[in-house]
């Protein structure tokens, strides 16, 4: 896989020297404090250290369970900018919020997840605070010389991995995908401050209106938040195929998880597909069947704790990542494996 470095500048630079720290946006939902939360504090963290700098979270609600876990699991401060408007996402309210707070606070790096709310609202701030944005990133270091933030994400359909800088303007802005990174741990020695921001006026007037939020019926377990996921991709051959995919990931008590091909051509849904147009997971076990490992998908799974994967080719790039696999045909392997399930349960 090749790789290359693009600048970014989009505007004449302020006083960058004016910027310093590093903010990670949190998000919460019915109050309750999100695990993108804690994985962006494990980005933010670490590169809080290597700057030799403080690590902020910022949390837009009403009210927000907890938010002195935020500082056990890695930050030194956290801005609540509270408000009842801000108990459900609106896109217009919350980037004019995070705008001002950059404008009082200048962080030198605002990093938030590649979540409905980071793609939604991060372009917006970065449209209002003159900079730029790398979206989707896979991978966020330093520059040892330059002290830069290095964003990496797959460009071309995934076929290079590009690294951009913001040289020229500030804060420097990223997303990454969600299950990049594992989530920070609780250190209870930890301390530190948790600054409310009461905001008015112009800052959160809007237009907008939230309706109703619509939970997702196709699966019991987001494949996000799954300990175990079977994936099936264009090796299950049809939909009758892809039904053992399904009915292997019942026995487990597993969610299902699909290719952007299965997808496109029926044999699942969106909500299932995993890789670079899909959802990043990383559960303690994903079983592959029938996938041969596009980049595209690999990028979505490879954190996976344990990865087990079928495909009749060996050679199949999904072998090279798998800690287990099995060279055979799906349709011989797996009605074995359902078999074997199906028994172990009944002994149970």
């Amino acid at each position: 896989m090749m790789s290359s470095y693009v600048n970014c500048s989009i505007a004449e630079a302020r006083n960058i020297s004016d910027f310093k720290g590093v903010f990670i946006l949190g998000e919460q939902r019915d109050g309750k404090i999100q695990a993108v939360t804690f994985e962006l504090l494990t980005w933010g963290r670490g590169i809080a250290d290597e700057l030799g700098c403080e690590l902020g979270c910022v949390l837009l609600g009403d009210e927000i369970e907890n938010m002195e876990e935020v500082i056990l699991r890695g930050a030194d401060k956290v801005f609540f900018i509270q408000d009842p408007l801000f108990k459900n996402f609106l896109p217009q309210p919350y980037s004019n919020a995070i705008t001002r707070l950059v404008n009082e606070e200048k962080p030198e790096i605002i990093i938030a997840g590649a979540t409905t709310t980071g793609r939604t609202v991060m372009p917006l701030v970065t449209a209002k605070t003159h900079t730029g944005l790398t979206a989707d990133c896979t991978e966020l270091t330093i520059d040892p010389e330059t002290k830069l933030l290095l964003q990496t994400r797959p460009a071309i359909g995934g076929n290079i991995m590009a690294t951009i800088k913001t040289p020229n303007t500030r804060p420097q802005m990223a997303t990454v995908r969600p299950r990049s990174a594992k989530q920070s741990e609780i250190d209870t020695s930890r301390t530190g401050e948790i600054i409310v921001k009461n905001y008015a006026g112009p800052t959160i007037m809007t237009v907008e209106k939230f309706l109703e939020f619509i939970i997702d019926t196709t699966q019991a377990v987001s494949i996000e938040e799954a300990d175990v996921i079977i994936a099936g991709g264009k090796g299950m051959k049809n939909a009758a195929g892809f039904k053992m995919v399904e009915e292997l990931a019942e026995l487990m008590g597993a969610a299902v998880g699909a290719t952007r091909d299965a997808v496109e051509l029926g044999w699942s849904t969106y909500p299932h597909q995993i890789g670079l147009s899909g959802k990043t997971v990383s559960p303690k076990l994903i079983i592959a069947m029938g996938i041969s490992g596009k980049i595209q998908f690999l990028a979505g799974m490879q954190t996976s704790d344990v990865i087990v994967a079928i495909d009749k080719d060996p050679e199949a790039q999904i072998f090279k990542v798998a800690d287990f696999g099995i060279v055979g045909d799906v349709f011989e392997v797996v009605p074995m494996l359902i078999e074997t399930v199906k028994k172990m349960k009944a002994i149970a």
